[in-house]
């Protein structure tokens, strides 16, 4: 096991030092479990073929299935997806939030095709976690993308981790830094909605309902 920080129930100001370190970690190539307002994620450089290939192991997961992003917002997600009026209308409503969207992957991007599994398509959420958003803005303010891998932190199949010292109890290969923030809210997944044909697909239902999105949409 890495480094784990304990940080639930601490405010803003009295963690930004961890913050730092965290966003140090993630630049300089390593592999991070932290808080979502769902499940524990796992992740790190998008950008960074040893860490993309890292997670793939550490999860035991089929490199033909990609992997999600989270996202600052929906700026940082325009410069590499392509969002149709449905994407961009669910984006405008449950960004930040519950909501996991699959997208068109733009041609030319910096994010290399292992993280997608070779597909021209992408799946991007602009969490609302207080922890993991400060992250992403400071990778933003460094000049870095404001992005990360977010997959859950488990091994593939197996059900998602809710609190830090699960993941580092669960997890047996080294990961290199761990945030623990508590408990998830919710043991729920994401809600995930395929948005690269003109009529939408449901892929998971997890926090926000099918119902729901289909009566915003309707309005």
């Amino acid at each position: 096991m890495g480094f784990l920080v304990k940080l639930a129930g601490k405010e803003l100001k009295d963690i930004r030092f961890y913050l730092d370190i965290a966003v140090d970690n993630i630049i300089e190539g390593k592999v991070l479990a932290f808080p979502t307002n769902s499940v524990y994620g796992l992740g790190g450089d998008p950008q960074n073929l040893n860490v993309i290939n890292r997670i793939y192991d550490i999860k035991f997961r089929d490199r033909s299935k990609g992997l999600l992003l989270l996202v600052l917002d929906y700026e940082e997600a325009l410069k590499i997806a392509e969002f149709n009026e449905t994407a961009k209308r669910l984006a405008d409503r449950y960004w930040p939030g519950q909501l996991t969207l699959i997208l068109k992957k733009k041609e030319q991007s910096k994010i290399p095709p292992e993280v997608t599994a070779f597909q021209n398509t992408i799946g991007l959420r602009v969490p609302e976690n207080e922890i993991i958003s400060n992250i992403l803005r400071l990778l933003k303010s460094k000049g870095q993308f404001g992005g990360i891998i977010g997959t859950s932190a488990n091994y593939s199949g197996e059900p998602p981790s809710i609190s830090g010292e699960e993941v580092a109890k669960k997890i047996l290969s080294p990961i290199d830094f761990i945030i623990d923030g508590g408990k998830s809210k919710s043991r729920l997944p994401t809600t995930i909605v395929d948005c690269t044909t003109p009529m939408m697909k449901f892929l998971r239902i997890g926090e926000i309902s099918e119902e729901e999105i289909e009566e915003y949409l309707s309005e």
